[in-house]
This record gives structure tokens, sequence and C-alpha cells, in this order.
């Protein structure tokens, strides 16, 4: 045994000196300290002192000690590998002498530290951590059991997954029995530590937790009204979790979780309140949630709604107090997806439903969470949920207390979308009465107010524009303008939502609107500038070409432009800028040729710069930096689509095309789905400056047919349909590298829409431009290909497919014979096709029939639901009745 480690005593003066300076609020020492201790991590025993002064320095105070572990930990992080075996061996030794510290403090830094050393990898190398920790929980000194079961907690939280697989020999074999005995021991804390424990490993489905789901179950229900509120919690989550993945053994219980759940939303302790709230959302996912639920929905409503009387933040007017910048959300960028658009639906991902509620309270509290389990329940039980809640909606909506009527008009937003049918015959008296409540003399009713009305702005576009519509735009733009932060934001957002909505309803207003929405350019402070960025762009993506009137581009480019110079390439507040300008250039096309230029010119430096930085430093390159890359491409599609062949000139006087080669072969998602969508746009602009790279890009595309990367896929898949129509017969060689693929994700189980249908339109235009090479493998295709490309509109892009499919069926008829209904629905989809289109279905369908005989065609055309029948008999003449063409 070698002889214990001593600590020099100059030395550790040295560090406790080091320590306490550390601990100063002055920013500069901070900094020296910082030099010190990375200067310190040189010599091999400096991690020695750290461990030295955390557990056996017991003259010095706590903070300094606890200060002295953290350090070592981070140590630990940084540079474990190249600790020497000695000073290894001695934290570790310490580490587990000290779990069971007298101080709270103490023992907590310990786990923490243990925690860090295991999850290096150390859980492999540290075979006596687990069985002495193990051991440890048996002790009869309740400092000891806490300290191990602290330790414990973090390790499973750490490394659930290692704990849970052979390298270790199985481990939780023993350790979850061990941690069920603790479940009912007499001190809170150490139950609190069992349950956490277990919970980690719920939702992974671990085998030795589904051995003893039955007990497990059983202490939880033990626990149900533990006093403590912190058990509480865990047991309202451990039910939560069960929820999803072990449904089963909870339905024979229901009834008495139901009960349990309902009592606990109800909790003095706001923190059991939120984790039971969040029994009824995932409640709601679940098959059984309507049975489970149906004798209760009277009171879940009736609790969720009593948990909403909270709203905070009683200022009225702060517009001239500037943002506290910590409060400024970071925005995340969607980057651009190419897609159909679809009857009475605007182009977006289709999993992009996250506008849901009310983001005046950031943080995820119990009134949000009440207000989201509402909205699910009232997608659950739809209209049933009325008859419970209008009673009580009346009294809050026109109560004098100002809270009461303004969680009344929360509650009624959080049920608009399920509710939507029973609530119709209330509206036309309701709408009313909510557009006054805008000028409520109660900032925060008239915030929520916005919000609501928002929720019912389908509604109110589907009627005589005059009787709602207008005068809730009047209202809501006065409320752009309101004098407090909080209204601005959520009149500003519910604009935009108003926009999506009534589209072209808006353009007799346009120069009413665009007045509001540049006056509040001067008006705002930082945060809310950022969301009257996305005011506008949705302006422009909802009224399209009809902003493009001198006098519009007149009010609106100026206050633009300005931002546009002030920003400096570094500042982030050029995201929602560049997007909003993106939507801007599309929509003025050729009245934002006189911005062009310097546009696009800082555009490619963007990109430029961003590719520089990320070649100089390859290692510690932050992500963050990149989204200007990807804005500055989205940019650029914006211009090359709003600008089309007029682009050309500025193309060809740059190296986009380079920088784009780079950007395509980035290892970041988003920048490689930004770079196919400029692609694509490029293409469609001035394909003689693309052509020349086309066998390089060719390959790149390719490898990008993953479908596990659905935007990427889905925009590398639309930029190879652009190419090829361009193309043409010169596409040839580069159908081996693609095709298989996209008939690989056609016929993929649960492929997202706008995937299916860009695969189609891409897998038509291929064979459209290379019959011969495409066509043999028709029967592995047509009938995904005709059920994706049946619901989209009449366009260009769904033109050429549809004139491939028909010169594939005329190359090879026999591989469209099995699925020929399916062929048959699909042309009948269209509304009005070309006439040399038409001609091409007529042409099929009648050579079809003939092939096959009266008496076949009959019997086949029997199948066909009526209004098919109707459709093909008046469209094309291939009716019941004898008849050619």
């Amino acid at each position: 045994m070698e002889c214990e480690w001593k600590p020099d005593q100059q030395g550790l003066q040295q560090i406790l000196q080091l320590l306490k300076e550390s601990q100063s609020p002055d920013t500069s020492m901070q900094r020296s300290v910082q030099q010190r201790l990375e200067q310190l991590n040189q010599y091999p025993d400096f991690n020695n002192y750290l461990i030295f002064v955390l557990t056996k320095l017991r003259t010095e105070d706590e903070p300094t000690r606890s200060l002295s572990g953290l350090i070592l930990k981070n140590n630990v992080k940084a540079h474990y590998q190249n600790f020497p075996n000695g000073v290894a061996d001695f934290i570790k030794s310490e580490c587990l002498q000290n779990i069971g510290d007298s101080s709270p403090l103490i023992r907590a830094t310990v786990g923490i530290l243990i925690t860090t050393i295991a999850s290096k990898g150390e859980l492999q190398n540290w075979p006596e951590l687990l069985p002495k920790l193990c051991l440890l929980l048996d002790s009869e000194d309740y400092n000891t059991c806490e300290g191990a079961f602290g330790a414990l907690q973090k390790i499973c939280e750490d490394s659930a997954e290692i704990l849970d697989s052979d390298m270790l020999d199985r481990p939780l074999n023993i350790l979850i029995p061990k941690f069920l005995q603790f479940f009912r021991h007499s001190s809170p804390k150490i139950r609190s530590h069992a349950i956490a424990c277990v919970n980690q490993f719920i939702i992974c489905r671990t085998q030795a937790l589904m051995l003893h789901i039955d007990p497990f179950i059983e202490n939880l229900f033990a626990l149900a009204t533990d006093e403590d509120p912190e058990v509480r919690k865990n047991v309202c989550r451990a039910l939560v979790m069960l929820l999803e993945v072990r449904l089963d053994r909870l339905l024979p219980h229901m009834h008495n979780i139901t009960e349990y759940m309902l009592q606990r939303t109800r909790d003095p302790d706001e923190n059991v309140a939120l984790e039971a709230c969040e029994f009824w959302l995932t409640l709601a996912e679940q098959p059984v949630c309507k049975e489970a639920l149906l004798d209760y929905s009277t009171s879940v409503s009736g609790h969720t709604s009593s948990s909403l009387f909270c709203a905070q933040g009683d200022i009225e007017e702060d517009e001239t107090i500037p943002d506290n910048e910590q409060d400024i959300r970071p925005r995340f960028h969607r980057s651009r997806t190419v897609g159909q658009r679809h009857e009475g639906e605007s182009i977006e991902d289709e999993e992009d439903d996250e506008d849901e509620l009310d983001d005046t309270i950031s943080d995820w509290n119990l009134r949000k969470c009440s207000a989201a389990a509402l909205d699910v329940l009232a997608n659950v039980f739809r209209d049933e949920l009325l008859i419970h809640l209008l009673p009580l909606l009346k009294e809050l909506i026109f109560h004098l207390d100002w809270i009461v009527k303004e969680s009344g008009i929360l509650v009624l937003g959080a049920i608009a979308e399920g509710c939507m049918q029973g609530m119709i015959p209330y509206l036309p008296e309701l709408i009313p009465h909510l557009i006054q409540f805008l000028s409520d003399k109660k900032a925060l009713v008239r915030s929520i107010t916005c919000w609501t009305l928002s929720r019912y702005a389908h509604w109110v576009v589907s009627q005589p524009p005059d009787i709602y519509l207008k005068p809730l735009m009047t209202e809501l733009l006065k409320r752009i303008l309101d004098s407090n932060k909080r209204v601005q934001e959520a009149a500003c957002s519910a604009f935009a939502t108003l926009e999506e909505e009534a589209c072209t309803e808006l353009v007799p207003y346009l120069a009413f609107i665009l007045d509001t929405l540049v006056f509040a350019f001067n008006k705002y402070q930082h945060k809310n500038l950022l969301i009257l960025y996305d005011a506008i762009g949705t302006l422009a993506d909802s009224v399209g070409h009809h902003l493009n009137k001198p006098e519009y581009i007149q009010m609106l480019m100026p206050p633009l432009i300005q931002k546009w110079n002030q920003l400096k390439d570094e500042d982030k507040d050029l995201f929602p800028l560049l997007e909003c300008l993106s939507s801007v250039a599309t929509a003025l096309q050729s009245g934002f040729l006189p911005y062009c230029e310097p546009v696009y010119q800082r555009c490619v430096n963007l990109v430029q710069k961003t590719l520089a930085q990320a070649m100089s430093q390859p290692d510690q390159y932050e992500a963050p930096d990149k989204d200007f890359m990807i804005v500055a491409l989205d940019l650029l599609s914006g211009l090359a689509e709003g600008l089309g062949g007029t682009i050309e000139q500025l193309v060809a006087s740059s190296n986009i095309l380079t920088l784009m080669y780079q950007c395509m072969q980035d290892k970041m998602p988003e920048v490689r789905q930004s770079s196919f969508a400029l692609l694509g746009d490029l293409t469609k602009a001035c394909f003689q400056h693309v052509k020349s790279c086309i066998a390089d890009f060719m390959p790149i595309l390719g490898r990008n047919l993953n479908p596990e990367l659905i935007s990427v896929c889905n925009n590398a898949t639309w930029a190879i349909g652009e190419i090829s129509i361009q193309m043409g017969p010169e596409m040839q060689p580069y159908i081996a590298v693609v095709l298989h693929q996209l008939v690989e994700i056609i016929n993929r189980p649960n492929t997202p829409k706008t995937l299916l249908e860009n695969t189609a339109i891409t897998i038509g235009r291929l064979g459209y431009v290379c019959p011969q090479e495409v066509a043999p493998m028709l029967q592995q295709f047509i009938r995904p290909w005709c059920t994706s490309l049946r619901n989209i509109r009449d366009n260009e892009e769904k033109d050429s497919a549809f004139r491939g499919i028909c010169t594939m069926i005329s190359v090879n008829p026999g591989g469209v014979v099995q699925d020929f209904i399916f062929f048959c629905d699909a042309v009948a989809s269209w509304v009005n096709p070309k006439d040399d289109l038409r001609d091409m279905f007529c042409k099929i369908l009648h050579g079809f029939k003939n092939q096959v005989g009266e008496d076949n065609w009959r019997r086949f055309s029997d199948q066909f639901p009526m209004p098919l029948k109707e459709r093909l008999a008046s469209f094309y003449g291939v009716g019941l009745q004898q008849g050619g063409p």
C-alpha cells in the first residue's frame, strides 16, 4: 500500500486563496482566476488538492469546499483521460468515503463528482462503485443513506442506457428491487430519491423494471397522498410516464388514478399540480381516453379552468422601457421547404402547429399547462365538453373582476380548436364582444383577447368581411400600436394568424394595414420588432403580387432597408429581417429590382464569410453562426423565385455556385436543405449558369435522398425534378444515380404528404424526359404515385408529372394493368387539364377499354365509386354505354 498523499501547506494556501478570489463578483478578477486554474492544471496532483479541500478540510466554510469540488468536476469533464492513475484512484476512494458527509451541500457535490466520473466511461472501470453505493443504502446513518441515494439518482439520470446494457452485467436486476424497498422509508427525501431513480427507466421500458411493474405500481399508490410535495410530484411523474408505456397495467385502476389526478391538479404545491396537469395531456393521446374520462369531463374541465386564475404582470404602459435582452428568446429559423399548395391551406411543414398557446407567459407554468390540457381535452370530447363549460364561460367572460374575466377569455381560446363546431352558433354574438374587449383598460385582458380571437380567425374569415373581419382588423391594428409591449406582441402574432387565414381578402385594406405596420417600426422596442418582421413577411406571403404597387413599395421598403443598413453582419437580428425580405422579394417580383443588387451581394458575402469561418476553426465552431448562412441562402431563393430571369446577371458575376457546392456538402442538414432549395430556384431562373455544374451536383443530390431527414430529402427531390425538366434527354446518365432511392421513398410507409408528392412529381418528370430508362419500373411505383398526386391542385408541376406518366404507360402499358383503377382515379382528379394532356388521358383510357373488351370493362368499371364513373364518362367519354372517343 503506497503511503497516503499529503498536501504541501504552501500549495494548499495558494489554492484556498484562489478559491476565495473566484467568489468575487469582479469580472476581471474572475478572468485572472480562470487563467491561473488553467495553469495549475499542468500539475498532476492539482486535482488531489481540490478533492482534499472538498472532503478533508473541515476548517473551511462549506461554499468554498463545494466550489473546490465543482472545479474538480469541470477538470474531470475536460481532462479525466489525462489524470495519472494514482490521482484518479485517490479521488474515487475519497468520494466513496465522504458520500455521507454531514453537510447536504458537500454530499450533493460529492454525488455530482461521482456521476461525472461514472459518465466519462468509468462505470466499466470502477466496478466497486455500484455495489458500494448499494451497500451504503442500508447504512443506519441517515446522511450516508441519503448521500448514496443522491449519487445513485444522478447516475441513473446520466447513465441510464449503460446501466441497462450487457456492458455491466445488468446491475439493474439488483438495483431496481433495492430501490423499490425504499419507497416505504421513513424519510421523505429518501422516498423521493427512490422513486426518481426508478422513474429513469420507465420510458425506455427497461426489462428489469417491467419484471417488477406490479409491485412498482402498488408502491406508487401507497405513496399517492404522501405529505411531502417532492414525493407526490415524483408519483405523478411516474404515472404520466406509465400511461405512455404500460397503459395495460394502469387500466384496472384507471378510475382511482383519474380521481387522484383530479385532486393533484389542485395540489397546494404548484410543481405537483403542474405534473398532474401533464397527465391530462398524455391521457388525451391514448385511445382509451374517452372511456377513462367520461364521468369526469365536467370536473376535469372545471379544475383545469380554475387553475387559470393566475394572470401575472399587471403593468399597463411600458412601451418606453427598453427590453431586457435576457428576455428575448432565441428564434429558430425554419429553413425553406418546397411543396405543393393544397386547397385552402398555406404551404408549411405539416408538423407545424406550434402556435398553440399564449406565448405571453414564456415559462411552462401551471396556467399554461392547464390551458394546454383544456385544448387537448376539447380535441377529445369535442362538443360534449361545451355542455359543461358554457354556463361557466358566460359567467367568467362577463365577470366584473378582470382576473376572472381574463381567465375566461383564455379558456375560450384554449377550447377553440376542439369545440369549434359546437361554438359556431355562439360566435356571431361572441366575436363582437371579444372585439370590444380588445380595448379593455387592463393590458392583460387586451393581450389574451388578441390570442383568443386569433384562434377563431378561420371562422371570422368565412363570414361576410364587413361584419367581422373589418372590425376585427381595425381593432387589432390599433392594438399593434398599444402602449403595452405585451399587447403589441400578442396583437402582432394574432394579426399574422389572421393574415394567413384571410390571404387576398386583405387586399382592399392594404394601405391601411401598411400604414400601421410601418408606424410600429418607429415605435417598437427590440423584442417586438422581431415579431413585426414576421407580421410583414406573412402579409407578403398572404397577398402575394398584390403588394407590387408603387405606393405600397414606397411605404414598406424604406424602413426595411434602413434597418438592413443599420444591422451588422454578426447581428442575430438579421435572421428575422432576412426572412421577412425573402417573403417581400417573392411577393414584389419585379418591384424588388431596385433593392436587389445590394441584398444579393450581402447574402453571398454572408455565405462566404460563414464558410470561411467554418474552415478556419473546424472544431470549436459553434452551430448558431451557420444560421446566417441558412437564412442568406433562403433569401437568395426568395430573390430567384421573385425575380426569375432578371437575377441572371447577378449570378453570372458572383461565385454563388461554388459556394453552393460547399453548402450542399455541409455537415449540418439545415444548410443542405436550404442549398437544395436554392439550387431548384436557380435552375428555374437561369439554368444556363447551373448547367455546367450538374455533373458535380447530381451525385450529391443522390446521396441526400435519405427520408430520415425529411426536409433535406424533400428539397433534394424537388431540385432533381426541376433539373430534369431543364436537361431533357441529357438527364439520361443521371437516372441511375437517383431513381432507385425515389422508388423506395414513394413506397415507404408513414412518409409525410409533402415528400410523397414531391417524389411522385420528380419520378413523373424523370419519366417525361427519359421514358425508356424509367418506364421499366412503372409497376413498382404506379399505385403510390397515383394516390399521392390525386389530392394536389392543377398546376405546372402536376402537368409535367402526368405527361411523364402517360409517356411511360405508352412505353410499358403492362406496368399499369394491375393498378389501372388508381390511374383512372388520378386522371379524374384533374379539374381542367390542357387539351393535349387531356388527349393523352383519352388515348390511354380508350386504349385500355378496347384492349379488355366491353364486358371486362363493364365488370372493371362496376368497382368505381359513382362520382368517378360520372367524371370519366363526362370528361373522357368512357362511360358504360358503348362509344368511342
